[in-house]
Formats: C-alpha cells, sequence, structure tokens
C-alpha cells in the first residue's frame, strides 16, 4: 500500500526529554535507596511509568505496593522538567512540513499520559499539525505493544500498512513494526550502532535528515 499517514512518538524524538525522565526516575528510586546506571536505564526506555516502576522495583527489591504514589510523584517532577527545560529536537517542524505539504494525516502516538503530549504540542507550537493524538497511558498493555499505534490508525481513518512510523526507541520501534508500520528510528548517540536497530526501515541520527528522497525510498 502507499504510504499516506505518518505517526510520530513524542518523548526523545520531538523533544529532548528523555534526559529530564532519566534524572527523574533515577531520583524516584534515589528516594528508596536504589541506584541506576544510564546503561541499565536505556535498557527500559520507552516503558510507561508503571511499568517502568515494576520492572526496576523487582529488580531492586523494592515493595510494589509504592508504585502508584511513586509514579504521581515521578510525573509531577518531570512534568515540570519538560514545561520548564526541555527543548525541541533538529527538524521537528521541517519534517512536520514536509508531511503536510505531501499532504499526509499526521499523528502523535506516545507512551506518555495524553496531559504530557498538551505540554509538550504547547510548548513546541505544534498542535495543529497533528489530526490525532493517542496514549498509550490507560491502555492494557504500553509498547513495545502496538495497541496505542493501532488505536492512532483508527483515529486517522487509515490502515496501518499505510503509516510510517518515527521512534527513537526499540521498545516504540517493536511496536510501530508489530502494528505493521513501516519505522524510521532515530536512536540516541550512544546507542546508535547497536545491531537491534536493523529491524527498522531506515536509521537516522536526527529527524532533520528526513528528505523527501527518504520518504520515495520507503514507499
Amino acid at each position: 500500500m502507499q504510504l499516506n499517514t505518518v505517526i510520530f512518538d513524542m518523548d526523545g524524538l520531538l523533544i529532548d526529554s528523555e534526559p529530564h525522565w532519566q534524572i527523574a526516575g533515577m531520583e524516584t528510586l534515589r528516594e528508596f535507596n536504589a541506584t541506576l546506571s544510564p546503561i541499565q536505564y536505556h535498557h527500559t526506555t520507552g516503558l510507561r511509568t508503571p511499568e517502568w516502576l515494576d520492572y526496576w522495583f523487582g529488580v531492586f527489591g523494592i515493595d510494589k505496593k509504592l508504585i502508584p504514589a511513586a509514579a504521581a510523584a515521578l510525573h509531577a517532577n518531570v512534568f515540570e522538567k519538560i514545561r520548564n527545560e526541555a527543548e525541541p529536537l533538529p527538524g521537528v517542524r521541517q519534517a512536520l512540513d514536509l508531511f503536510k505539504t505531501k499532504q499526509f494525516r499526521i499523528g502523535l502516538a506516545t507512551s506518555s499520559p495524553l496531559s504530557l503530549a498538551k505540554i509538550v504540542t504547547d510548548k513546541l507550537d505544534i498542535g495543529d499539525y497533528f489530526d490525532a493524538v493517542t496514549s498509550a497511558g490507560d491502555l492494557p498493555f504500553g509498547k513495545p505493544h502496538p495497541q496505542v499505534y493501532m488505536d492512532c490508525a483508527s483515529a486517522l481513518s487509515v490502515n496501518p500498512l499505510e503509516c510510517l512510523a518515527f521512534e527513537d526507541s526499540f521498545n516504540g520501534l517493536i511496536a510501530a513494526k508489530a502494528a505493521r508500520m513501516k519505522c524510521v528510528v532515530i536512536p540516541v548517540a550512544d546507542q546508535f550502532t547497536l545491531p537491534k536497530w536493523g529491524a527498522a526501515d531506515l536509521k537516522l541520527s536526527s529527524l532533520s535528515e528526513f528528505t523527501e528522497e527518504h520518504l520515495d525510498k520507503l514507499q
């Protein structure tokens, strides 16, 4: 099928929020006397906060009954950091303008709550580009489960086979591919050479590198 729709992830792709998620997550774990290395953190990038906490609470033997309160505190912390400090990543408006010019439907599929998606799209002044915004926040399963991408395609009234996804995390890449979408991945620099990104249809260092020629080759 011909591609006519693009769906973007948000954190770490449109806005440089991952460092703030990492800091907030590590601060939360330190409240329980647990220390997380950056390498450990990247292992769980793309998971929803409750799943992220469930995994690391299990690793460090922390009482999982404390997860709801810890998740609420982590969200309050990171939302404030992102609102006040996070910057757009290179090429965001360039990519959005390209797909708008091509008359693509444009969606956003994030693991973060819709309230954070509103903060980010308002901060970057890009809300008007999106025809649909979906969150895995209240779904039974988050990424790498494909449901948030399938929901976004449904909201856009398109077949997933007509969709191109943009992701920065491996969990997001697997979610997009499981939804039967083509996927462009833009990993963080220190993860760029890992062989796992071979599952993507295209790997780039930045959204600003994506061109009309890339789109033509993906069709």
